[in-house]
């Protein structure tokens, strides 16, 4: 075989198992927050919120929630941002992030809202 060959392949070996490894790195399961208290990981943790638990702490910059998935686990949850628009409304909420020290401290939060894609007109 000749060289360049080998050169090309070996190349295409290298550049493909880096993608491999940064692909799994951005792969964020779903899991319980039971799991989630396990792993040390970035993990997705789906549920519902607490109504009334919501709250901004304006000196520390952050807003705090308590939230329950669907096993019944609850836990308190610290979002360093401000509420995301239509909290209120929201059927479902996934953080994402890690548990540490005893609460879910997101570095994302995604709001699952179903009256966000009703259409115009439709009743609920």
């Amino acid at each position: 075989m000749k060289r360049k060959y080998i050169i090309g392949i070996a190349v295409i070996l290298v550049f493909l198992a880096f993608a491999i490894l940064n692909l799994r790195k951005s792969l964020t399961p779903y899991v319980s927050l039971a799991e989630a208290k396990r792993t040390q990981q970035t993990v997705q943790v789906k549920g519902a919120r607490v109504e009334g638990s919501e709250y901004f702490d304006a000196e520390k910059k952050v807003f705090v929630f308590r939230m329950v998935d669907d096993q019944g686990e609850e836990c308190e949850v610290v979002y360093p941002g401000v509420k995301p628009a239509n909290f209120e409304q929201a059927t479902e909420i996934v953080a994402i992030g890690r548990y540490v020290n005893g609460r879910f401290e997101a570095s994302r939060i995604l709001v699952k809202c179903p009256t966000k894609y009703q259409a115009e007109g439709a009743e609920s």
